[in-house]
């Protein structure tokens, strides 16, 4: 019993380094190997899935060397890139420290699962570990941290986790393999079929994406939540934004740990989890909790339905086969979660549906468990899932009561004479060097003293980029509430943020003509006393490809003027649009004010040689634009521009 623990808590931490190490890689696609939406989003996926292709050749190394050292190896190897990667080194030096982490995580999982035909537990227990530690660290991982008590955690991990890796392949117990070189061949397309782990080895990977996507997000739970404040479709800063992890983690793990029902009662769980995705799959901020809550529940019930390993006294050659069948299996499903992922993130660069991806990945997951052998006479547990489930939504339950306070706008001191507004294309957090760097975007606003910011290219949830909410770091951090209009999705989109009181928030979805993510213009009054109210829109227009974005700059000059209604009004953002260019002109034609004229020419992007004014500020007649700037720094690949406005005499 002592060691299939070792083997299952081994298999747990393994996970949660693996997808640490996913969190630095994933973005690095975007951020560093594509370079500011000039790369063909077609490089970028062929770069993305080439490693996981060449994962696939894995299990043929086993079957010759063994599973015993291959694994031993590749462990090192991921501990080391993992610990690396604490550093943060950005650039390049990360993109290749964490593609060799990922090779070598997708390599040690094959080597495990040929030593391992009952991952289910260890699986189970890494992905909740991951939410519960993910959402107690605020979205933020501790490898973006780099401070001394991320080191020192992350080194007990790595510790732990070679120490188990050295000593779980002593003895033998339930639930382990043969660790020697297995000669009987066997392909891909046999990885699914038979006994001893295959099924459950095959649905990590799918389950990884749907647990990082849905059901185990934190920053999608917050956000989630966000959207519950008033229900108008617009997300507000919430109170206890990550409540529903423990929730989340509770239901997965007690649905994963348990000897699932007999009969057609198999089927709550991939009845749970396609529902979960279709809600996902809807793109509406409402269904976002009902969404997680189902997919986790059903997630957990699907691998359940898979938890069955052969029993001990299995003959040798039955398990030989067994262990590579697994290999495949493994590698089979780490490929497609890559697919599933590039295929769904690809569509915000290429203009194609993808409500489809999560569904199909959840009808994979269904069809692969609900099919499973049922199980009659299951092996004991490595551990009491009570227990277990419990102790993990213990430490989840930190994250609600550990968060920061939401800001509270004010507006006692009276009405101001002037305001300091700051628009800011934050490129989902990321800077020019490839690194997680809310420091930076947050001294570079900061320094502007801003009553008012308006932000682009914001990410809540995303896997692709991580997984963070960044818009609820950036308000914490800069004591400042905000307001979310979703564009491309509900996790997506542009946010102004207020020192004072945000009334009557607005948001106009705006026609793509041709461009492939979606855009919208975000409108709230700042109530700044005594009656006096300004008017405020964020926006982020999108061009159509080889044409300006006449159509959208049209749309939102036009709702500004009718929403301002005769008030002072800002219209702000990444407008992606040249003074003297007709989107540019639909502004100036509609009565608004460059208010960065004076400074002209005022480049923003890209950031570290700034060549385009595609980033602007406009105001009504009625106030008055002072100190243009464009602040210097790398924290995106934008710079922001702010501006000074004297409200008009009382």
């Amino acid at each position: 019993m002592r060691y299939r623990q070792l083997t299952t808590g081994t298999l747990a931490l393994g996970v949660l380094l693996l997808v640490d190490v996913l969190r630095v890689w994933l973005p690095g696609i975007i951020t560093i190997f594509g370079q500011a939406a000039s790369t063909p989003a077609e490089l970028m996926g062929a770069f993305a899935l080439g490693w996981f292709v060449l994962a696939m050749g894995a299990p043929a190394v086993v079957r010759r060397v063994g599973a015993r050292p291959v694994t031993v190896v590749a462990a090192v190897a991921l501990a080391v890139a993992r610990l690396a990667l604490t550093a943060a080194p950005g650039g390049r030096t990360q993109l290749w420290l964490a593609t060799a982490g990922l090779l070598a995580g997708l390599v040690w999982l094959v080597g495990v699962a040929a030593d391992t035909d009952r991952p289910v537990p260890g699986l189970a227990l890494g992905f909740a570990v991951n939410a519960a530690v993910h959402a107690v660290l605020d979205t933020v991982d501790l490898v973006w941290r780099g401070d001394w008590v991320a080191w020192l955690l992350s080194a007990v991990a790595v510790a732990v986790f070679l120490v188990g890796t050295a000593r779980s392949g002593r003895g033998g117990g339930a639930g382990n393999a043969p660790t020697g070189p297995v000669d009987a061949p066997v392909g891909p397309a046999d990885a699914a079929a038979g006994p001893g782990g295959g099924r459950a080895w095959l649905l990590a990977g799918p389950a990884l994406l749907l647990a990082g996507m849905v059901a185990l997000s934190p920053a999608l739970a917050r956000t989630g939540m966000s959207y519950l404040v008033a229900g108008d479709g617009v997300a507000r800063s919430p109170l206890f934004g990550l409540a529903p992890v423990p929730v989340a983690v509770a239901g997965f793990l007690g649905a994963a740990l348990t000897r699932p029902p007999h009969g057609w009662g198999r089927a709550y769980g991939p009845v749970a989890l396609l529902a979960g995705a279709v809600l996902f799959a809807l793109d509406r901020g409402d269904l976002l909790l009902p969404a997680i809550l189902l997919a986790a529940v059903g997630l957990g019930a699907c691998l359940a339905l898979t938890d069955h390993g052969n029993h001990p006294d299995s003959d040798t050659a039955s398990a030989g086969t067994g262990a590579s069948r697994r290999g495949y299996a493994v590698a089979a499903g780490m490929l497609v979660f890559a697919l599933g992922a590039v295929g769904y993130y690809s569509a915000y660069d290429l203009g194609y549906p993808n409500a489809a991806v999560p569904v199909v990945v959840a009808v994979l997951i269904a069809a692969v468990a609900f099919t499973a052998r049922p199980v009659v006479h299951r092996l004991p547990g490595p551990f009491p899932p009570l227990r277990a489930a419990a102790a993990v939504t213990a430490l989840a339950l930190l994250a609600p009561v550990l968060a920061d306070e939401v800001p509270v706008a004010s507006n006692r001191d009276g009405p101001p004479e002037r305001l300091t507004v700051v628009a800011y294309n934050i490129r989902m957090g990321f800077g020019l060097d490839g690194r997680f760097d809310l420091t930076g975007l947050v001294e570079i606003v900061e320094r502007q003293r801003p009553d008012v910011v308006l932000l682009s290219e914001v990410d809540r949830a995303w896997l692709l980029n991580g997984g963070h909410d960044t818009l609820d770091l950036l308000a914490d951090r800069l004591g400042m509430p905000y307001v979310f209009g979703p564009a491309a999705d509900p996790v997506w989109g542009d946010a102004v943020l207020s020192r004072w009181p945000v009334r009557d928030p607005r948001t106009l979805p705006l026609a793509a003509v041709g461009a492939p993510t979606g855009a919208q213009a975000l409108a709230v009054t700042l109530d700044l006393g005594d009656g006096v109210r300004t008017a405020v829109v964020s926006t982020h227009l999108q061009p159509p490809p080889g044409k300006g974005p006449v159509v959208q700059a049209r749309a939102v000059a036009d709702f500004a003027i009718r929403y301002a209604a005769g008030r002072p009004s800002v219209v702000a953002g990444d407008l992606n649009t040249e003074p003297g260019d007709e989107a540019f002109a639909e502004f100036t034609n509609a009565g608004l004010v460059d208010a960065l004229a004076a400074a002209r020419p005022l480049a923003t992007s890209p950031a570290d040689d700034p060549r385009q004014q595609i980033d602007h500020i406009f105001v009504s007649p009625g106030l008055t634009p002072g100190d243009p700037v464009a602040p210097r720094g790398t924290a995106s690949d934008h710079l922001p521009v702010a501006v000074t406005v004297t409200l008009p005499p009382r």
